[in-house]
């Protein structure tokens, strides 16, 4: 959407505020399609809900392909964010369900090193597409999209249900065929078999195949009054860093970096459309490069300290980029090659540090500690927020340095990025290396006082083979 808007723009005669509607929208609807795709997992299983939004995908991309005009080009953009809301959601969760402790952290960001990936793509097409007709090229920039979408929905069917939701629908032989494929021995295996039984309210010497009820509700039902109304001091805090790391990933810009890249390169003294199409593909590379990276840090170092690293030097990295671009601004001059060069790095610099911790740290933690009952409809609020974070940022992002001088937006998000490092710090305990079924454990009243701490607690199962 980013290199087709420069198109839209001029094919569909639309103005700023049209554009901002198009590119926020998206999130909104996204926002829906989260709050239902936890429920929808929880009643049809993880795989089926992917499929589900890989329709959902399909279907907006046709609309936003065929686009003859601003509603239908809307119709199909929130047909898409649907289908986002469905993806985000589920596809962190399936990750994190299917994977052993040892490699959680590797596994659950692979969705976002893929997201990163397709996004790299479509600056990379939209390069090539803008070299066609104009009322063609920017159709098939958003219109191509409905292809990797039925990949998607073939491939996923090949794959296996979570374990986790087949125990909590009673299915514990399916359970324990998944987790033979999956695990890296038979021993391994049994393991995890006997701790997701325990977490799910059946005895770990429970013999049966297949149970026709459970102590615990299965389907989703009861969940909401866990979260909102009676929420356990465990849970309570679980909501609390998931709602705020979700908030806090938007709300530091990156939205406004990723979607708008060709406006501010413009302002900072890059004027062509080829070449800032040339640009935004390596605000693409950058973002794809250093999440590949994050995906081998994350069960090593761990997710605190990437993400505490991260924020500081997207900190930085924000002071930057607005001094920078307030020194272009008040100048006047785009000769003025240091200020260039410095928002040009200051760019780079700040993807480059959001995508080595901030970025796949949100997923990964986020869908890892919740319990195993509320963990889909307890993602999907922190996707919610995420996605109105998101909406809310790419909707007003113009206004804003419209009121306040681009600079004076960065100087902002910088301001934001403190807050969540502070945040980030106080609150979050380490996670790496742990058992979903210790989650519980790690999130309790004796470590809250210190979350850095939490990592050193000895749980159960830590020296098991």
């Amino acid at each position: 959407m980013s290199g087709a808007m420069i198109f839209i723009k001029e094919d569909l005669k639309i103005n700023d505020t049209q554009l901002e509607v198009l590119a926020g929208i998206l999130n909104l609807c996204a926002l829906i399609g989260s709050l239902c795709a936890g429920r929808t997992s929880d009643y049809v299983g993880r795989r089926y809900t992917i499929v589900i939004a890989s329709v959902i995908f399909m279907v907006g991309s046709v609309l936003m392909g065929y686009g003859p005009n601003f509603a239908v080009l809307m119709a199909g953009r929130c047909t898409a964010g649907i289908g986002v809301g469905f993806a985000l959601t589920i596809a962190p969760v399936y990750s994190a369900e299917i994977s052993s402790a040892s490699s959680r952290g590797f596994l659950s960001s692979l969705p976002e090193l893929c997201i990163s990936l397709g996004i790299l793509i479509g600056y990379v097409s939209n390069y090539f597409f803008a070299k066609l007709t104009l009322k063609l090229g920017w159709r098939l920039m958003l219109g191509i999209a409905a292809i990797p979408s039925l990949a998607l929905a073939f491939g996923i069917l090949q794959m296996p249900e979570s374990p986790r939701w087949l125990v909590m629908q009673g299915r514990l032989r399916d359970a324990k065929e998944v987790l033979l494929k999956v695990c890296n021995s038979k021993d391994e295996a049994e393991y995890r078999f006997r701790d997701i039984k325990t977490a799910a309210g059946i005895s770990e010497n429970c013999t049966q195949e297949y149970l026709g009820s459970l102590p615990q509700k299965t389907r989703g039902e009861g969940v909401w009054k866990e979260l909102i109304l009676r929420p356990s001091p465990p849970v309570r805090w679980m909501l609390l860093v998931s709602i705020g790391i979700h908030f806090f990933e938007h709300a530091t810009g990156i939205e406004a970096v990723v979607l708008y890249s060709p406006r501010i390169f413009k302002a900072a003294g890059v004027t062509s459309k080829n070449k800032l199409l040339l640009t935004t593909i390596g605000v693409g590379v950058t973002k794809a490069l250093f999440v590949f990276i994050a995906t081998f840090l994350l069960d090593k170092i761990g997710r605190r300290p990437l993400l505490l690293f991260s924020l500081g030097g997207m900190f930085v990295s924000l002071i930057g980029l607005g001094f920078g671009l307030t020194m272009i601004g008040h100048s006047g001059d785009h000769n003025l090659n240091w200020a260039i060069t410095l928002s040009i790095f200051t760019i780079y610099a700040y993807v480059a540090f959001f995508n080595i911790g901030l970025s796949p740290v949100t997923w990964v933690y986020s869908s890892e500690i919740f319990p195993s009952k509320l963990r889909a409809q307890a993602f999907g609020i922190g996707v919610a927020v995420n996605r109105a974070t998101n909406a809310a940022v790419s909707m007003s992002f113009i206004s804003i340095y419209k009121a306040i001088t681009i600079g004076g937006a960065f100087f902002m998000f910088a301001g934001v990025s403190l807050v969540a490092w502070f945040f980030f710090y106080c609150f979050l305990p380490e996670t790496k290396g742990r058992a979903l079924e210790e989650m519980e454990d790690i999130f309790t009243k004796t470590t809250r006082r210190n979350p850095r701490n939490a990592a050193g607690i000895q749980l159960r199962g830590m020296t098991h083979g």
